[in-house]
């Protein structure tokens, strides 16, 4: 019998349990062993659709819908992941007015509207209906939903089942309205920061109307090694993503997350570009910039540094991601 390593062993009983053989996609098309993406040939991508990246218009809270806009574009980016929430760029209950407007803007100085940013958890909370509709409207094929808590008065299994319905719910809402409903992989103690509990509620609802929009960063924070492999069942789900860096940071007697920016952490993006290659993940990405930018990182509506410090702090990450994205041809 030949010898296998102990991570090799655990990645292949994991698969194992959720009923995926070893060495086989969601879909049973073989793929390799996503431990090895590194130092194995990976298939080109048969698509020929580009990443089109975005930035996150939190960051950019501080500007108006033009404003916005323009600096967007002359940063450098195909897009806005826009903020339809409140406190956001368009607020819930002017969601038919103003998010009209700001697409408009955007379109305006040259770049699209491929995402918004929303705090929606079930289809008859108020603005919902009305928030989906104008996007759908304006030819917005994707939202990013709310995070969702677990209920602790009750089993773990017993909020999965709540929160599937839940899901599912939203998908037959998305469906009616031509629009993808994603759902954020956040660290911490939220439901989808495992990644395995998120799959198991979307495993058997329809990808086109719902899923996940995976944050790397986020992944990497609850599982540096294990990513590569529970990112696998996923794959069909994953429609948008985000993108950011973060490292360890000791202070006193604890470890917390400290942001930083892309390529100063320990994101293993080199294995994650390879994997998205790998997986034909090519949908919208949306660039957070969450390390110290003067309250950008927070949504902040006035700075404390200047526009030009925050344009060429924004503009660095956008260079190495673009690069990143050109190495391997997404």
């Amino acid at each position: 019998m030949k010898s296998i390593s102990r991570k090799k062993f655990i990645t292949t009983a994991a698969l194992a349990t959720v009923g995926i053989p070893f060495g086989l996609s969601a879909l049973g098309k073989s793929i390799p062993d996503p431990l090895d993406l590194n130092d194995r040939g990976i298939k080109n991508n048969s698509s020929t659709e580009k990443i089109k990246v975005s930035i996150f218009s939190k960051h950019l809270h501080w500007l108006n819908y033009t404003d916005m806009a323009t600096l967007a574009a002359e940063i450098g980016f195909d897009g806005v992941d826009l903020t339809v929430r409140p406190d956001g760029h368009v607020l819930p209950e002017n969601v038919a007015a103003d998010l009209p407007k700001a697409v408009a803007a955007v379109e305006k100085a040259g770049l699209k509207v491929y995402s918004i940013v929303t705090n929606i958890s079930k289809p008859d909370e108020k603005y919902t209906v009305d928030i989906l509709k104008a996007a759908s409207a304006l030819g917005i094929k994707y939202y990013r939903t709310a995070w969702f808590n677990y209920n602790k008065a009750i089993t773990i299994p017993a909020n999965l089942q709540v929160i599937t319905k839940q899901l599912a719910s939203l998908a037959a809402l998305n469906k009616q309205y031509h629009i993808h409903g994603a759902y954020q992989n956040h660290s911490g103690d939220l439901f989808g920061a495992s990644v395995w509990d998120l799959w198991l509620a979307l495993k058997d609802l329809d990808p086109a109307s719902i899923g996940c929009q995976y944050d790397i960063r986020h992944a990497t924070t609850e599982g540096a090694d294990t990513w590569a492999t529970s990112i696998q069942p996923l794959v069909p789900h994953i429609k948008t993503t985000n993108i950011k860096d973060f490292y360890w940071d000791k202070k006193g007697d604890r470890w917390q997350v400290k942001s930083v920016p892309l390529g100063e952490g320990m994101v293993d993006f080199k294995k994650y570009f390879a994997a998205l290659k790998q997986y034909g993940i090519d949908g919208p990405l949306s660039l957070h910039c969450e390390y110290e930018l003067g309250g950008a990182q927070d949504g902040a509506k006035k700075l404390t540094i200047s526009k030009q410090e925050f344009t060429t702090a924004v503009k660095k990450d956008l260079i190495t991601l673009r690069g990143w994205l050109k190495e391997n041809d997404l």
